[in-house]
């Protein structure tokens, strides 16, 4: 049985409750209204894209998963895994991004992972599940959960436009760290992804608009990059959402997350 995922309905809902609870979010409610249903496509392609997206801007990325899926005929992980790290390289992309990829497409080719049994995980196994690949730590599993699965409870912590946003919404003088971040999102349980689209928005009503895929795309950036080692997304929802951490440690192995930008940006 798969989880529940967030529809339209569910959103609206939760928004208004999320509202009645905590009065900062409230306040969005009622400047902006009920968040956009930003969402993307499951699969490997969306998954590409958002470690294309660790530490950089939605725009950069979405320019770079262009140029690589007009390169790649078709798209797909044995395809990627035949023409190499050197391809992907030849398309702008950085070593460490193009071993990332590589690491990934090699493992939902050799079964190692499995995006269609993600579906039908809880959030903890799911995320478990994503971070043992390297290149995908915990911003960039967060952000595929929420935006892809669309899980109804889902935090990135590490997400900069969700940090920025919260900071400027209660006063903050000071940009908490993530595990206060965390701390303060308990309330929102268990619709932290609603309470994190309603921040995303809020960060790109700031910024002058939506982007069209909301928050995701250009919360970027989530600080994954957790020494390169684990990858580093750090781009969360606002890159333009806001350059979270992503970095966050790369969840996986080396996301550093921190600093993802935002995945308020269009992520969707």
């Amino acid at each position: 049985m798969k989880p529940r995922a967030i529809t339209p309905k569910i959103l609206a809902k939760a928004a208004r409750l999320l509202a009645e609870r905590d009065r900062h979010l409230a306040v969005i409610l009622e400047r902006h209204g009920t968040p956009p249903m930003w969402a993307r496509e499951p699969g490997f392609s969306t998954l590409v894209k958002i470690v294309l997206e660790q530490q950089v801007s939605l725009a950069s990325a979405r320019s770079t998963f262009e140029r690589l899926m007009a390169s790649v005929k078709p798209f797909s992980p044995g395809r990627i895994v035949r023409l190499g790290e050197t391809h992907l390289r030849s398309q702008g992309i950085t070593r460490q991004k193009s071993a990332y990829i590589k690491n990934l497409a090699q493992a939902v080719l050799d079964g190692t992972l499995s995006l269609k049994a993600l579906s039908f995980m809880n959030d903890e196994d799911a995320k478990a599940e994503l971070t043992k690949i390297v290149g995908i730590g915990p911003w960039t599993a967060d952000i595929y959960l929420l935006m892809a699965l669309r899980r109804p409870d889902i935090w990135p912590s590490s997400d900069l436009a969700l940090v920025t946003s919260l900071c400027k919404i209660r006063s903050l003088r000071e940009r908490p760290p993530a595990s206060e971040v965390a701390r303060l999102a308990e309330v929102w349980r268990p619709f932290r992804s609603v309470a994190a689209r309603m921040l995303w928005q809020y960060y790109l009503a700031g910024k002058g608009g939506q982007g069209s895929g909301g928050a995701g795309e250009q919360r970027g950036r989530g600080a994954e990059g957790q020494g390169e080692q684990r990858g580093r997304e750090s781009r969360g929802a606002g890159e333009q959402r806001g350059r979270g951490a992503e970095g966050q440690g790369s969840g996986g192995a080396g996301e550093r997350r921190g600093g993802s930008r935002g995945a308020a940006g269009r992520r969707g």
